[in-house]
This record gives C-alpha cells, sequence and structure tokens, in this order.
C-alpha cells in the first residue's frame, strides 16, 4: 500500500476525518493495527483510493468508482451535498502531488 500511495498516481483519495474513526466500534482500530491484520489495514485504505484524479466538482449523482481493490464506490449527490453511503464528503478538496484527497465523515467499511 505505501507503493501506491507514495507513487505518482495520479489518485483520489477519499480520507476519513479523526472523527469517522472514533466513530468506529471500540478497539477496532486497535486491534486493525496488530500486525496480523496488516493484509486487513490494508484493504481498509485501499477502501479509500481510486486511479486517477477526481475533484469534488467532477463528482456527479449516480457516479461509480471503482476503488485499487476493486470495491465499488457509488457517488449520490443531492441538494449539493455528496455522499458515499453514509458518509459525507466535505465541500472542499486538498491537491496533493499525486492526486486529490477528499475529506469524509466516515470509514469505508466494505467486505
Amino acid at each position: 500500500m505505501d507503493q501506491v500511495l507514495s507513487s505518482t498516481g495520479p489518485y483520489t483519495f477519499f480520507a476519513p476525518t479523526d472523527l469517522a474513526f472514533e466513530k468506529l466500534e471500540k478497539g477496532f482500530m486497535d486491534n486493525m493495527l496488530e500486525p496480523i491484520n496488516r493484509a486487513r489495514l490494508a484493504d481498509l485504505i485501499s477502501n479509500h483510493v481510486v486511479k486517477g484524479k477526481i475533484n469534488f466538482d467532477a463528482l456527479k449523482d449516480g457516479d461509480k468508482l471503482l476503488s485499487v481493490n476493486n470495491k465499488e464506490i457509488q457517488i449520490q449527490v443531492k441538494n449539493g451535498i455528496v455522499t458515499i453511503g453514509d458518509a459525507t464528503l466535505q465541500a472542499r478538496e486538498a491537491k496533493i502531488s499525486n492526486g486529490v484527497i477528499h475529506i469524509m465523515d466516515t470509514v469505508l467499511q466494505k467486505n
């Protein structure tokens, strides 16, 4: 996963806030950070990364994106609010050297 995140990209990152991680079941992240769960943690992080740079204003209702671990991310836009499932994206983005980051309020836990 380090190689993907540090490569030239471009990538779109849907980054959960600290508060998003606090909403997880107690002990979830402690468990994920155990060395035995390294692959599961990489998969969880991969749920939030899409190949290609997609700016906030380009996200459209009904868009179906594919994460780097082949999980579908469906975009919903209603009254100018962009969501992915229960996660709401902030209406701004951060440009980074290998793509763009969108801040969200929930961790995407797709199985």
